[in-house]
């Protein structure tokens, strides 16, 4: 069993919102718009933001294509986390840096649905964290399965929302919530 994290502390986490990626992906301008305004809304309420970038063949690091977004810059003292894998948890000093921030419960927003925010949401709750998904800051590409069929980005987008707020796990909660839902001080007590 995973270790519970007592506390209300919530750390909004933003995966993966790189040139690269974006550029690729299902509506993706109405995405980075919500995670600018969840962004300015977490430092507004004081709540600490972490950065998740991606490194990988397509993304080598310090290309044009690995940069974040200009939409979104992390403001000095918030930290920037470098992965090789699609959990952000894996390998990487994630953990460690949400527990120097006392963080309990994790917003989560960025890219990509279908990769990286799936297996950083199960990786945090498997970690004893509870977790927020942000509903309509997040996005994918559509996925073309091996039978020649395909699933569309919004499908995969509307699965994963669902899913988080299905899941059950000792101690811990899941939610999703559109951005003008949620209430970043608040979460702790309320997903």
């Amino acid at each position: 069993m995973a270790t519970v994290r007592e506390g209300t502390r919530s750390v909004l986490l933003v995966v993966d919102v790189q040139v690269g990626v974006m550029s690729q992906l299902w509506e993706s301008a109405k995405v980075i718009e919500n995670l600018s305004r969840a962004v300015a809304q977490a430092r507004a309420q004081s709540v600490p933001i972490v950065w998740i970038r991606h490194t990988a063949s397509y993304l080598p690091e310090g290309s044009p294509e690995w940069q974040l977004v200009p939409q979104l810059v992390p403001a000095e003292g918030e930290h920037v986390i470098d992965k090789d894998y699609n959990s952000a948890f894996e390998e990487t000093t994630l953990d460690r840096v949400l527990a120097e921030l006392g963080a309990t419960h994790i917003v989560l927003g960025g890219a990509a649905t279908s990769w990286c925010i799936r297996a950083t949401a199960y990786g945090a709750l498997d970690r004893g964290y509870d977790l927020t998904l942000i509903e309509d800051a997040h996005t994918t590409a559509d996925m073309d399965a091996e039978d020649g069929s395909t699933i569309p980005a919004g499908s995969v987008i509307h699965e994963l929302n669902v899913v988080m707020d299905w899941l059950s796990y000792p101690n811990r909660k899941s939610a999703s919530a559109k951005l003008a839902e949620i209430d970043f001080a608040g979460l702790s007590d309320s997903a």
